[in-house]
């Protein structure tokens, strides 16, 4: 499980959320929307082209563009976003660097129908398998 300082860390740190200390916090936060930058830092840190995480994210270009101009993402956006952040952070957790979670998010997995990480994510049930495959690996076993 990730820790809530690591999640907060992987969507920006204090100058993105500000008040967001546990798990519980978060949660509120995914429901109000989270903000917009908060989708930024995730791209900055794991190098996810906005091309591509509008992809994943199922966030038409205009769409973004309008979430940008107003600051916010919708509840079902962040919703996405935090599956996205959640299993990214966990790679890094598992892995040790964010440069090698940023690769394995997209490199095609045999565990996963020899699909990228990244492509399973625009479900909760892709983002569960991926998740899974994590823990084998922290785990020792070959995946």
């Amino acid at each position: 499980m990730v820790t809530a300082a690591r999640l907060k860390e992987t969507f920006g740190g204090p100058r993105v959320l500000r008040r967001v200390a546990d798990l519980e916090a978060f949660a509120a936060r995914v429901r109000e929307g989270l903000p917009y930058a908060a989708l930024e830092a995730v791209a900055a840190r794991y190098d996810i082209p906005l091309r591509e995480l509008t992809r994943v994210l199922a966030l038409p270009e205009r769409t973004l563009a309008r979430r940008k101009s107003e600051g916010r993402l919708r509840a079902d956006e962040s919703d996405r976003l935090f599956r996205l952040g959640r299993v990214a952070a966990l790679a890094e957790d598992v892995l040790g660097e964010t440069a090698k979670a940023a690769r394995w998010l997209r490199r095609p997995n045999r565990a996963l129908g020899g699909r990228a990480p990244l492509d399973v994510l625009d479900t909760d049930l892709g983002a569960q398998q991926a998740e899974t495959v994590l823990h084998r690996v922290e785990h020792g076993v070959f995946s």
